[in-house]
């Protein structure tokens, strides 16, 4: 079983930590593990602890008043969530549920304030994640900009093909398995309508669907999108 601190060194905030100040991390956390579609905070709530994803994967939901589910992000293995309130002192802007069986180390308000306070190296990191965060957040705000179903889904991809990508000779492969249904919460636009432009896109050549579940953008597919969010 990997140990504690190895799990912790991994942890991109974390990583030019030296193994002292990662032992005085590791005395700060405590592990809890959260079952497949558990919800690990709701929205509103008053939150008093940071989440780090040792393994497994979470998502930040938002849910209107007629049951519509809305994918703000997904959150992997080393990244981290619940920072904000616990710098602003505001309640959760959303919900978080865990997707499969995760593993966390949680921190609590005063320790993570006082690991910001006390290690540079943590608040420099901390810093560069937040700022490509609402990098992130612009992009997916000129998404939503897009009238157009097919415009929308190709911006989406063209920012999961950032965060989850993998190159090869064939394209882009997005490292993360996601549903039509999960495509469409994240693009706010109907599950059929993904469906259907996903087969489109299949039959065209712009896309393969792999045997694991990823989808592979193939060459020049990500090119056209930049080139279609240009003329935007």
């Amino acid at each position: 079983m990997i140990h504690e601190t190895d799990m912790l060194r991994n942890i991109l905030l974390f990583s030019s930590l030296t193994d002292e100040e990662l032992s005085l991390v590791k005395g700060k956390v405590r592990i809890k593990k959260y079952n497949k579609n558990e919800i690990i905070l709701h929205e509103e709530d008053t939150n008093e602890y940071m989440y780090i994803i040792l393994s497994g994967k979470v998502k930040v939901i938002q849910t209107s008043e007629d049951g519509k589910e809305t994918i703000l992000a997904m959150h992997k293995t080393g990244d981290f969530f619940g920072e904000m309130s616990l710098i602003d002192g505001k309640t959760m802007p959303a919900t978080v549920l865990s997707v499969e069986d995760t593993l966390t180390a949680i921190i609590s308000k005063d320790d993570f304030l006082c690991l910001i306070y006390t290690q540079r190296k943590v608040l420099q990191e901390l810093l560069i994640i937040l700022s490509s965060r609402l990098r992130d957040a612009w992009n997916k705000i000129q998404l939503l900009n897009f009238n157009n179903a097919t415009q929308r889904l190709k911006m989406l991809f063209t920012i999961l093909a950032g965060e989850y990508g993998e190159k090869n000779g064939e394209g882009t492969t997005l490292k993360i398995k996601l549903t039509h249904q999960d495509i469409a919460n994240m693009a706010g636009i109907a599950r059929e309508t993904v469906t259907r432009v996903l087969d489109k896109w299949q039959k065209d050549k712009e896309i393969a669907i792999l045997k694991n579940k990823f989808i592979r953008l193939n060459n020049g597919f990500i090119e056209r999108c930049l080139q279609l969010s240009s003329r935007k």
